[in-house]
This record gives C-alpha cells, sequence and structure tokens, in this order.
C-alpha cells in the first residue's frame, strides 16, 4: 500500500515558510547581536527553496487536482493555490538571496529575514482562502510584515517615510476592506464563498451589496497597486530598499491579484451578475474601467519619470493593468483562457520585474545614482549584469525571444477571444509605449558614454546569483511556456467552470 501524506500536509508551502521564520526568531532570541549572515540568509534561502519544491512537486504530482478543504472548508488546496504558491516561493528565494549582500551592514538581519518570511506566508494563505475571514487575516499578516520592511532602515528618512505611508494607506484600505466584508455578510449570511455566492443568487438587497462588492474590489486594488490606491507603491518602492521593492511589487501584486481571482469569481460569479437577482453589482465594468485607467496611468509616469528605480515602480503600476484585463474581460465565455492569460502573467512578470529591481539593488550597492544619467556607459564595467538589465526590460515590454512576450500574447488574446478586443488594443497601445522607457534605461547602460568614474570593487555573489537565476529563468521561460500554460490553464479551471 501506497504511503499518502495527510490532508493538511497540503499546505506544506505555507507550513515550511511559517516555521523558517519562526527559527530565524529563535535564532534572534538566543543571539540578538548574532552578524552570521550565512546563517541568517542560508536559513531562509532554504526555507523559500523547500517551499518552491513542495509547490512544484505537488503541481506535478497533480494534487491540486481534486481539490483539498482545510478547517471547515475556510481553506481550499487547489491547483491555482499551488500555483501561485510556486510564483511566491520563487521572488522570495530570490530577494533572499540577493539580500545577503545588499543587508550586509544593516542591522536587524534577523528580523528582517523572519519578515520576508512571515510576509509570504500571508500571500500564500491569501492564494488559499476561501473564507472572506481568512482573505482579511492573511491580507494583514501579508501587509504588517511589508509595512515594517520598508521601513526596515531606520536611520534612513526616506525608508522610515516610505514605511509611515504605507502603513497610512494601508489602514485606510483595510478598513474599506474589512466594512465591504461586513455589508457582503450582512446580505448573505455567510463569508465562505461558495455560500456567499448562494446568497449573491438569491438577495435582492443589490444596492447594499453592490457597495459590499465596490469595497472589497478597493481593497484588491490597493494590494495590487491599481488605480487610484496606486499613490503609495511609487514612494514605498523609492524609499525601501531595492530587494524589498522587488519583493513587493513582483511577490505582494501577485498575492493581491490570486485572491482578487478567488474571491470575485467564486463569491459573485459572472452569470449571476448578468442574469440574476444581483443583476446590478457589476463588478465587471469597475474592472474594465481601473484595468484602462491604471495601465494607462501606469505607462505614462514611468514615461516621465528621471529615475530608473521610480520608472520602475511606476511600470509595475501600469502592469497591473494588464493583468485587471483578466478580470475585466470576463463574461461567461472564454473566461478559462483570459483568466490563465493572467495567472502566467503574474508568473513571469514575478522573475522579470524582481530581476530588473535587483539590478537596481546591484547599483546601489555599488553606490551608482539613481538617475539614467547615473546609469550612463555602466555596461563597459559590468557588462554580465548590464545583458540580465536588458532581458529583463525588453521581457517586460513584452518582445520576443523573451517570456513577457509569450505571457502578454495570450493575456490580450484571451481579452479578444472573449470579445473585449478593445481592451486588448489599449493594452498593445500601452506596452508599445512602454518601449520607449525601458529603452532609455538600455540605451544609457548600452550606448551612452559614462558621465563619470564608476567605484566598482566587488562582484556580489548573492546579487549576481540572484539576477542571474531570474534572468536565465525569463530567457527560458518562452521555449518552457508551454508547461506554464498548462498549470496556468489548470489553475483557471479549479475557479471556472
Amino acid at each position: 500500500m501506497a504511503f499518502q501524506l495527510p490532508t493538511w500536509m497540503a499546505l506544506g508551502p505555507t507550513l515550511v515558510l511559517a516555521l523558517t521564520a519562526l527559527l530565524l526568531l529563535v535564532f534572534d532570541s538566543i543571539e540578538p547581536d548574532t552578524t552570521s549572515r550565512g546563517l541568517l540568509a542560508g536559513t531562509a534561502a532554504l526555507g523559500s527553496l523547500a517551499a518552491v519544491g513542495l509547490s512544484a512537486w505537488y503541481l506535478v504530482a497533480g494534487t491540486g487536482d481534486e481539490p483539498i478543504s482545510l478547517y471547515q472548508n475556510t481553506v481550499v488546496v487547489d491547483t491555482m493555490t499551488l500555483f501561485f504558491g510556486l510564483v511566491f516561493a520563487s521572488v522570495t528565494t530570490l530577494v533572499v538571496v540577493a539580500s545577503y549582500d545588499y543587508m550586509r551592514d544593516h542591522s536587524y538581519q534577523a528580523e528582517y529575514y523572519a519578515l520576508v518570511m512571515l510576509a509570504a506566508t500571508g500571500m500564500t494563505l491569501m492564494a488559499a482562502a476561501n473564507s472572506l475571514a481568512v482573505v482579511f487575516v492573511s491580507l494583514e499578516l501579508s501587509s504588517l510584515p511589508s509595512f515594517a520592511l520598508v521601513a526596515i532602515l531606520k536611520k534612513n528618512r526616506g525608508s522610515v517615510e516610505a514605511g509611515l505611508k504605507y502603513f497610512l494607506i494601508g489602514a485606510l484600505s483595510s478598513a474599506i476592506f474589512v466594512y465591504g466584508v461586513s455589508l457582503v455578510y450582512g446580505v448573505t449570511g455567510s463569508l465562505l464563498l461558495p455560500e456567499v455566492a448562494a446568497g449573491v443568487a438569491d438577495t435582492n438587497l443589490t444596492g447594499v451589496l453592490g457597495i459590499g462588492v465596490m469595497m472589497i474590489l478597493g481593497g484588491f486594488a490597493y494590494k495590487t497597486a491599481s488605480v487610484p490606491f496606486h499613490f503609495w507603491a511609487p514612494e514605498a518602492y523609492e524609499g525601501a530598499p531595492a530587494p524589498v521593492a522587488a519583493f513587493l511589487s513582483s511577490a505582494s501584486k501577485a498575492a493581491g491579484f490570486a485572491v482578487a481571482f478567488r474571491v470575485l469569481t467564486v463569491a459573485f460569479p459572472v452569470e449571476d451578475l448578468v442574469t440574476g437577482a444581483a443583476a446590478g453589482v457589476d463588478w465587471v465594468l469597475a474592472a474594465q474601467i481601473l484595468a484602462v485607467v491604471t495601465m494607462t496611468l501606469g505607462n505614462f509616469a514611468a514615461a516621465t519619470q528621471d529615475e530608473v528605480k521610480r520608472m520602475l515602480a511606476y511600470s509595475s503600476i501600469g502592469h497591473a493593468g494588464y493583468v485587471l484585463i483578466a478580470l475585466a474581460s470576463l463574461s461567461g465565455s472564454s473566461d478559462q483562457f483570459v483568466l490563465a492569460g493572467g495567472m502566467a502573467h503574474l508568473l513571469v512578470y514575478g522573475f522579470m520585474n524582481t530581476g530588473a529591481f535587483l539590478f537596481i539593488a546591484l547599483a546601489e550597492h555599488w553606490s551608482v545614482g539613481r538617475t539614467f544619467e547615473d546609469y550612463n556607459g555602466l555596461a563597459s564595467r559590468a557588462p554580465f549584469a548590464s545583458v540580465a538589465m536588458t532581458v529583463f526590460l525588453f521581457s517586460l515590454a513584452g518582445l520576443p525571444p523573451f517570456g513577457g512576450f509569450m505571457s502578454k500574447y495570450f493575456l490580450f488574446a484571451g481579452a479578444v477571444r472573449a470579445g473585449f478586443w478593445w481592451l486588448a488594443a489599449i493594452g498593445a497601445i500601452n506596452s508599445a509605449l512602454s518601449l520607449y522607457y525601458y529603452s532609455r534605461v538600455v540605451k544609457a547602460l548600452w550606448i551612452e558614454d559614462p558621465s563619470g568614474d564608476f567605484d566598482i570593487e566587488s562582484k556580489p555573489v548573492g546579487l549576481y546569483t540572484a539576477i542571474v537565476a531570474a534572468a536565465v529563468v525569463t530567457v527560458l521561460l518562452l521555449p518552457g511556456f508551454g508547461s506554464v500554460w498548462q498549470f496556468a490553464t489548470d489553475a483557471a479551471a479549479a475557479l471556472v467552470a
């Protein structure tokens, strides 16, 4: 008789990340003044790699083919949970490895790695949440460590200011989200997503329900840095350590979309909004407006920036608009295809965007300036890293032969297939605009003459390892996109039939 893992082990990636965080806190309690960077970073890296391995193993083994419900159906592990668990754990691994060098002279190293692990734990739980109560708890478990991570450079005024702004806006958005949850609970009588869907089909209180759904959508807009809750992102990313900015702009954004996909498609199905008693609650229209405004504002704002890190921050807002197309194109037909496109893009985005921010971390490590001009001629001193940055930027722009081309292609194709060709057209126009400001960085690296001498005395192993790993995956995701698409399709099928 074959050995079978206990059911609770379906949450293996979440449990591994949580246990790693606790282990780091134990290290810190035993030796509070430890300067053993290798021990702390190594423990965090092993924990996140174990989570990557478990997520990949479960996906390949088909663990999520039949959804596993835990804790009275408040948590569900399906292919979508495992798919996003792989994304979060992969980004966490890259960030932890890069932080080994970046955080070398900073205090609170054990706390830093523990906070990263706790935030990642909250993200994996967000993808598994099947109850609005669990959604809120996991959202806070992800957000609260993130506030501290942004402000971890306590002697840096910009870092502390960014953390305070991030916290205040986060508190406001949490209040809006919770109030929306209370309205939905008052109307439907349940917090479990399938039971909420049953209540939505029967209710005639469309006004109260509509307000509740819009407030919940606002909470998701904050987490994904979508308009009008986007203004915290450039401030937080600019003031935070570059690896933290990579973590928030990639993993945190993907977590926001993961929970939005599940809540909106399971609790408020499109067919009920079109034909049911709740026909007046049209969150798809709201998503269409958010998608257009978010991608347009993000790309135009990025095109006007003078600092590379701030440009990437606005670029990440534009990519939130692209992924919103997956929600904005839901109509009851071809839903699996367009949702799979959004999920696949988030996986590819996780590597290429994290890699781009880690290149910024490398430049900060070398004390290179912040502006485009400061990067002039950097390729002459760091050609290998500059090649990787070029790969990341062209992939973000959606150019072949990189993974970003395929993920954008399938996302836009899904919108066309669902009948929303105009969304795909706006996305394509914005993607073409993004090539302008991404090319500015490439031009500065490779074509412009250096504006000064670069003080490059070291080649930090951790940062280089993370950047190279992200670049290799970004390139390999094009020939390997078939497997990504298969898992993304299975993940989408777990939400919509």
